[in-house]
């Protein structure tokens, strides 16, 4: 990979640019992606085949309020370091730039990555990007005051040691906003149609936990200081069958399915995902109107 570093015996060493101040690194801003070999020992990350096909910035480009929201549920300052956990094309990064924070957003994607680059210098904002794995993030102990993550690391397939990255990296007092689909929600069950073959009832499944008060304080202790607000995102489509066409066309473990599906497989699938795209519908002109419910959480450090 073209700038990678040999990955060290230990955790890899923070870069000068986010250990003292993300503004001033050499070549830093939003013209500039860093990369960081995969630490973790384990091969590359989980899901990143999955999250590369498709184009998921198209979906993503609906969702720019839920990033504007959850700033503002952390009570974001100017000048504080934030960093976008499983960034994406950079929702939750670019929102907390536009407050005048130091941004930073990290994902394993690399393409991406290169559309939260390209609407960073539309915007002029200067944001910071890495690729790292949010099982090893590639930052020091506690650097940064606001750690954030917008349906990204809910999808981390070990959910216990994504959560304990996210502690690890957010300084004493500082606060954790996350962003997680409802398990019954329509993207919940979106996801869960896409189980092939489907989970079993006590298989446990590490999404769930994210999108519940409960499992957070699983995730983060029974004592944690857990605020949550439930919120719906509202998904619009020119039809329920544009809808999914366009599920299919962009969401990388969606693509994936559908291609290791036989023909009838598929059309079953699309049948399931046509069913359940009409049953959470509330337009009635012929158009989509989708409400899909998401946990609204803030936990202090």
């Amino acid at each position: 990979m073209p700038g990678a570093r040999d990955p060290p015996a230990e955790r890899p060493a923070m870069p000068r640019a986010f250990a003292d101040d993300p503004s001033d690194g050499e070549g830093v801003g939003p013209l500039a992606i860093r990369y960081f070999m995969n630490a973790a020992g384990d091969g590359p990350s989980l899901g990143r085949i999955d999250w590369e096909a498709g184009d998921f910035a198209v979906l993503a480009t609906g969702q720019t309020i839920v990033g504007e929201l959850l700033c503002e549920a952390v009570g974001l300052r100017a000048r504080e370091r934030v960093l976008d956990v499983a960034t994406g094309s950079g929702n939750v990064a670019l929102a907390a730039a536009r407050r005048r924070a130091r941004a930073t957003g990290v994902d394993f994607v690399l393409r991406l990555l290169e559309r939260a680059r390209e609407r960073a210098a539309v915007e002029r904002l200067p944001i910071q990007l890495c690729v790292g794995d949010a099982r090893r993030l590639p930052f020091l102990d506690g650097p940064f005051d606001a750690v954030l993550s917008a349906f990204g690391v809910m999808f981390v397939p070990n959910a216990e040691l994504a959560a304990s990255e996210l502690r690890r990296v957010c300084r004493a007092g500082g606060r954790v906003g996350l962003a997680s689909w409802t398990p019954n929600g329509f993207i919940g069950r979106q996801f869960d149609a896409l189980e092939r073959p489907p989970r079993s009832p006590g298989r446990s499944d590490a999404r769930r936990l994210w999108g519940t008060e409960e499992g957070l304080h699983q995730l983060f202790g029974s004592a944690a200081d857990v605020r949550v607000v439930p919120r719906s995102l509202l998904l619009r489509g020119d039809s329920v069958e544009r809808m999914v066409e366009g599920l299919r066309r962009n969401l990388g473990p969606m693509v994936q399915v559908f291609a290791r599906l036989d023909a009838a497989q598929g059309r079953l699938l699309e049948s399931e995902l046509l069913d359940l795209v009409r049953q959470f519908n509330v337009a009635g002109d012929g158009t989509a109107l989708v409400p899909a419910d998401y946990l609204e959480a803030v936990v202090r450090m």
